[in-house]
């Protein structure tokens, strides 16, 4: 008898057993689903008497008419990255993806502006605000509003404008709670208002400044620039 008992309870834990490793299996592949893992770099090329120096943009800068900045950005899950220049004047422009009909992006890398080019800053000083926006799911109500304001009147624009950043603002404060799992510098291989296009040759490589960022979800981080 006391075999068979133990037959018994050896035949009821074994299905149990499966049933939870089948749920935790489902919850890792859901975790993996939800979460962000991308690359990051935001540099800028300082003159000064030595020359143009890169240096990373981390939050808040001063940078100065003629200084010149560059992204980078990498997607290693499938996600959604958002990047949107609110200028000294109230303008507003989507600097990334470069259009939205594209699906979640992975694996290829992207650098803003494309190539060797560089933005360069204009003679229009002021505050330049730069909102950078990961998801794993696609921001349709800001597409909306972006592409509202994309396609209004010019008297329009500027109300438009704030009711973008409006909506920046609510989705950090909505999405505050995930966390940031790893944020860490990694090695790499290898006409927007307030700033022109220039094309440089022969300066540092921006990818040098690269952060790893992993987190669950939503990531979000504000960059501002006091245009001098």
């Amino acid at each position: 008898m006391k075999r068979l008992a133990v037959i018994l309870v050896f035949i009821t834990l074994v299905p149990y057993y499966l049933l939870q490793s089948g749920i935790a299996a489902a919850q890792h592949q859901g975790d993996q689903e939800e979460s962000i893992h991308f690359l990051w770099a935001f540099g800028a090329l300082r003159t000064g008497e030595g020359g143009a120096r890169l240096i990373p943009i981390d939050r808040d800068t001063v940078l100065r008419t003629g200084d010149q900045i560059k992204f980078f950005v990498k997607l290693e899950r499938p996600g959604f990255i958002y990047l949107i220049y609110h200028s000294s004047q109230g303008e507003l422009s989507v600097l990334f993806p470069y259009r939205f009909e594209q699906g979640a992006l992975s694996g290829a890398r992207y650098f803003i502006p494309q190539g060797a080019e560089w933005f360069q800053l204009d003679e229009h000083v002021g505050q330049e605000t730069f909102y950078l926006l990961a998801s794993s799911t696609r921001l349709r109500e800001l597409e909306e509003l972006i592409n509202k304001y994309e396609t209004a009147d010019p008297a329009k624009k500027r109300a438009l404008a704030k009711s973008i950043v409006e909506e920046i603002r609510t989705l950090i404060w909505k999405n505050r709670r995930f966390k940031t799992f790893a944020e860490k510098p990694v090695p790499i291989m290898g006409s927007l208002r307030g700033t022109e296009k220039l094309q440089t040759r022969g300066t540092p490589d921006v990818t040098s400044l690269a952060v790893d960022i992993s987190g669950k979800k939503f990531y979000s981080r504000t960059f501002t620039i006091d245009h001098q």
